[in-house]
């Protein structure tokens, strides 16, 4: 989907594809026709933009064989849909039963991770539409942070400035400009815009700067626009948003809220929980470990937990979204005379996981049906809020 701001920018909508993960590229393909055609008929649009995930199998398998890129672009194509974004952060293993901290390996100081994401951006370039000016991937927040040390950090600077060169010569020799976005997460070496800007100032440029997540966002309790200006300042772009929101327990500690929280202390993703203290925020790295762990946080004040509820679908009483935080984003992104990021992906991965009752409006319907309503509500909900902002829905 795309949208034409005021100031002319072409805006790309695109939700991504890490909520139903394959391994090899049949899988990917399989995705194209159960899922993706599937969307873009039930919002009844001609096109659709997909943030496609690649694992590392994937990845493999297109550069082997020198014409299978053309051939998904051509697939891409035939069924009404585009990728002008990659979504580079999980490696390998999304889909497994428990992935926690296992998606942030490789990091940047591994020089797999570097290959990996420059494999990715040759790709999008193939993938890329005739008309698309610019190609995003996004990328891990440099890495976890209990697992950084100096060394780690010396390693990821000089990666960093390798992965720099090689998009500047990837852009000249094709004529897109190609960007990747790091994304800030609660628990890791950046976690809010103060760290990236300390860890990624340097590195700014034409092609390096921020995926911004909202859901991550909002977690840290970030004032939105506070978060941009310092970016801004910083010199650092928004490359990518990532319209997701995060999980509100107002009263954590009541018996209510402990019980509602509960089915959301799932097994397969970590779930970052943050409590705003006296002198900062209170956390924990899992929402399990905040509830009942040797050290459970307070609850005397509201948590955010890092779970991508749903977009436009709010979560029953006593719990809420953070809705109102991606709205304010969204508005100071693309609601003033200029358009300050182009390419938007919905991104709730966490579809598989929502306790039962919570995945849908239709619960006698398959998980697979459930899943394509889902996506195609939440592309109409952020469709809504950027037409609210005065942009206007186009096919060209």
């Amino acid at each position: 989907m795309r949208f034409r701001h005021p100031d002319g920018t072409t805006v790309h909508l695109a939700y991504c594809t890490n909520v139903h993960p394959a391994e090899d590229l049949a899988g990917v393909r399989d995705q194209l026709a159960r899922y993706g055609e599937p969307v873009r008929e039930r919002l009844g649009v001609d096109r659709l933009g997909l943030g496609l995930w690649l694992a590392r199998p994937v990845l493999d398998e297109l550069l082997a064989d020198r014409a299978a890129p053309g051939r998904l672009r051509a697939e891409l194509d035939a069924r009404g849909l585009e990728v002008v974004t990659l979504n580079g952060f999980p490696y390998r293993g999304f889909g497994g039963a428990v992935v926690k901290h296992r998606v942030y390996r490789p990091d940047w100081a591994d020089p797999e991770r570097l290959r990996y994401t420059l494999d990715l951006a040759r790709v999008l370039t193939e993938l890329l539409p005739d008309d698309a000016r610019r190609g995003s991937v996004s990328t891990l927040p440099l890495g976890w942070r209990a697992d950084w040390t100096p060394l780690h950090a010396d390693l990821a600077r000089r990666q960093l400035d390798r992965l720099a060169q090689e998009l500047a010569r990837l852009s000249g020799s094709t004529g897109r400009l190609l960007r990747v976005g790091f994304e800030p997460e609660p628990g890791c070496v950046v976690e809010s815009t103060a760290d990236a800007v300390r860890e990624l100032a340097d590195a700014a440029g034409p092609h390096l700067g921020v995926c911004l997540d909202g859901c991550h966002l909002a977690v840290e309790h970030e004032e939105p626009a506070a978060a941009l200006d310092r970016l801004a300042a910083a010199g650092l772009e928004v490359v990518k948003l990532q319209a997701s929101v995060a999980l509100v327990a107002d009263r954590p500690r009541s018996a209510a809220g402990r019980t509602a929280l509960a089915p959301y202390a799932e097994p397969r993703f970590l779930h970052q929980t943050r409590e705003p203290g006296a002198d900062g925020l209170l956390g924990r790295d899992d929402l399990e470990q905040a509830l009942a762990g040797a050290d459970p946080l307070p609850g005397e004040q509201p948590w955010r937990v890092h779970f991508h509820v749903p977009l436009g679908t709010e979560p029953a009483a006593p719990l809420a979204s953070t809705g109102p935080v991606l709205r304010e984003t969204l508005g100071l992104l693309l609601g003033g005379p200029r358009a300050a990021v182009d390419h938007i992906e919905v991104e709730t991965y966490t579809w598989p996981v929502l306790p039962p009752g919570r995945e849908g409006r239709a619960p006698d319907a398959s998980a697979e049906t459930r899943t394509v309503g889902g996506i195609a509500e939440e592309l109409d909900w952020t469709r809504v809020e950027l037409q609210r902002l005065g942009l206007k829905e186009t096919d060209s």
